[in-house]
């Protein structure tokens, strides 16, 4: 256990190299207050302790680093850092930081500080949520400042309790990297993501980092050889260039398997190469003709994959982002993304926001203003939170009209949406699209670069099941309220018991406290609990299921095999005879040579389950097995 001495010295440490490091972009004048501030700061959270038994101090300096070394801000962010927690957790106000800092610093301070009340409109957490979402629109340091601290907090999460850890963990997978991602600080929103998955699942987390240090220690020399070419021509060709790997990120690959249902074996683009070349204006060169002319000398040398490139420097993602992508064959027959950026652009990937703002952020803003005035207006019907996270953080795609103008909606949206986007009597009247010249269903999922016509109907209608196909914001508020019309009633969203998540006594879990007293257990990676953890984060409670004999769970396994004589039957008597499992459905199909087969039983615990997967895996010609999902797995 550290001492009061030794503690004091690790803060000098930190004050000393803070100070060094801002005193390189500040004036000595903007030194001198932030100087004063930090002497603020250090008195009023004098008598304070964080959960690891640190003085409180160690916090907001480690803030003030991050808003002046990573987000790279100037004196009054950094000082708002600095000061961030001292209205909120202490005796001094707004006006002693406003007398002594000035007006700007002390907004800062206030729209970071949480508010306490005796009723919240929504609940704490939207509430502060919406509190610094508002403020959003007069100044974006702000939302900075607030990334900064959860960024700290997460890197220093390991002290708190599991709920606690849930909760904030929750939170920032929902609302803040999606946050950070908007802005374009894609370093910061990677970060964010993986803590907040290593602290939400961490057997899970552990699991993929072991499959990614297996993965690098096999292919490090294919990836070498794979580069050291590229590498050559580009030198051969002058052009001065970086040309470096990189592993996609725990989280990314967990949610890629996530949505493709797939194994880790079976995920391709484990590695990023990232080229980034510097800029040559001295020949009247454009980034965008440099990146060709790299992109060329790429596919000169290894084999593209047909369809692949994707060209954001023409058409830049609504954070700003721009780049030139492409997927070539290495040697080993399997598919490496290429991504190609000038030093500029790789700076701007980095900062986002903070570098410039671009057209599509500034559209950004302008929507963001919109759709919080009108939830302020209809009382956020249907959920504020998802309100602004679905239209506002989500990915994006560019589709296009039959005349080219382009229009950008959540990756994901339907043709429902794009109705919508157009015109709300579109939407209410909407009967099918042709979407590329075919003609095809409302429902239908757009794609990027996707050319989109609504075919109207005036005696159409929307009905209940298009709310499951939409992403917007403004769609879901326009077919609700379509829907109430019709009904004569407003349209209530009954909350459903989870069905793809299913826990089993062993799995990682978390509880919900409901109005009426049940505790509702989800798994920690179900997406109803990571949305609900960041919302109500007051309801959490601490579970764990007890494994027992009396209690048995239906539970899915999915068996991918090459097809032999005897293969189902030897499924069965392991299943069956070996395993004395009953099983309850079985489902086989076959394509080619290949054998899927869906298998339903009742199981104790997640570790019996593993262990049956782990057998099941031994027999010849099983490729892949891994855990399914099924509705109403609680019978």
């Amino acid at each position: 256990m550290s001492s009061e001495a030794d503690y004091q010295l690790k803060i000098n440490e930190l004050k000393n190299l803070f100070f060094q490091n801002a005193s390189l972009n500040c004036s000595a004048a903007e030194m001198m207050k932030i100087e004063e501030a930090y002497e603020l700061a250090y008195e009023a959270h004098a008598s304070q302790k964080r959960q690891t038994g640190e003085p409180y101090i160690i916090h907001p300096i480690s803030v003030a680093r991050i808003v002046s070394e990573e987000l790279c801000l100037g004196a009054h962010p950094i000082m708002a850092a600095l000061l961030h927690d001292v209205v909120e957790d202490t005796s001094f106000t707004l006006d002693d930081i406003r007398i002594r800092f000035g007006e700007d610093v002390a907004f800062l301070v206030q729209v970071v500080t949480k508010e306490k009340k005796r009723q919240y409109e929504i609940s704490q957490q939207q509430d502060n949520f919406k509190k610094m979402l508002d403020s959003f629109h007069y100044d974006i340091r702000a939302l900075l400042i607030k990334l900064a601290d959860r960024l700290h907090n997460m890197r220093t999460l390991d002290s708190m309790r599991a709920d606690k850890q849930m909760k904030i963990a929750c939170e920032t997978d929902y609302f803040y990297a999606p946050l950070a991602n908007r802005l374009g600080l894609y370093e910061v929103k990677s970060e964010l993501e993986n803590l907040s998955l290593r602290y939400r699942s961490p057997r899970e987390y552990a699991r993929i980092e072991k499959k990614i240090r297996s993965y690098l220690s096999i292919s490090a020399a294919n990836i070498d050889s794979f580069i050291s070419p590229i590498q050559h021509i580009l030198e051969k060709n002058g052009i001065k260039a970086t040309v470096k790997p990189k592993v996609r990120s725990v989280y990314a690959l967990w949610r890629k398997m996530q949505l493709s249902k797939m194994t880790f074996k079976q995920l391709e683009h484990l590695y990023i190469v990232n080229i980034v070349f510097e800029r040559d204006p001295e020949h009247f060169i454009s980034e965008k003709n440099q990146a060709l002319a790299i992109y060329s000398f790429v596919t000169d040398l290894y084999k593209e994959r047909p369809s692949s490139l994707v060209n954001y420097i023409d058409s830049p993602k609504e954070n700003g982002y721009q780049g030139l992508h492409c997927q070539v064959m290495c040697d080993n027959g399997s598919w490496v993304e290429i991504h190609i950026s000038s030093d500029r652009m790789a700076r701007n990937a980095m900062l986002g926001c903070i570098v410039e703002r671009s057209a599509g952020l500034d559209q950004w803003v302008s929507k963001f203003k919109a759709i919080l005035k009108d939830l302020a207006e209809t009382g956020r019907e249907g959920g504020f939170l998802e309100s602004i996270v679905s239209t506002l953080y989500n990915d994006d795609i560019v589709v296009f009209t039959p005349r080219g103008k382009n229009i950008l909606l959540p990756k994901g949206s339907s043709a429902i949406d794009f109705a919508y986007e157009i015109h709300t009597r579109i939407g209410n009247t909407a009967k099918a699209a042709r979407i590329n010249g075919k003609l095809s269903p409302m429902k239908s999922v757009l794609r990027r670069g996707d050319r989109v016509e609504i075919l109207t109907d005036s005696t159409i209608m929307p009905t209940k099941e298009w709310l499951g196909c939409i992403k917007s914001y403004k769609a879901k508020k326009c077919v609700a309220s379509a829907l109430r019309k019709i009904n004569g009633e407003k349209t209530a969203i009954p909350y459903t018991m989870c069905r793809h998540c299913q826990p089993l006594p062993g799995d990682e879990v978390v509880g919900f406290k409901q109005a009426d007293g049940e505790i509702m257990v989800h798994k920690r990676n179900c997406i109803r609990a990571i949305s609900r953890s960041a919302q109500e984060g007051e309801s959490i409670v601490s579970v764990s299921l007890p494994v027992c004999e009396m209690n048995k769970y239906l539970s899915q396994i999915q068996i991918t095999a090459l097809d032999r004589v005897g293969l189902l039957q030897e499924l069965l008597d392991v299943i069956s005879m070996r395993l004395k499992l009953g099983i309850v459905d079985l489902r086989t199909n076959m394509e080619d040579e290949i054998v899927n087969c869906n298998v339903r039983f009742r199981v104790h615990s997640a570790d019996e389950l593993l262990t049956i997967m782990t057998d099941l895996e031994k027999i010849e010609g099983v490729e892949e097995v891994w855990r399914g999902e099924i509705e109403n797995a609680y019978k």
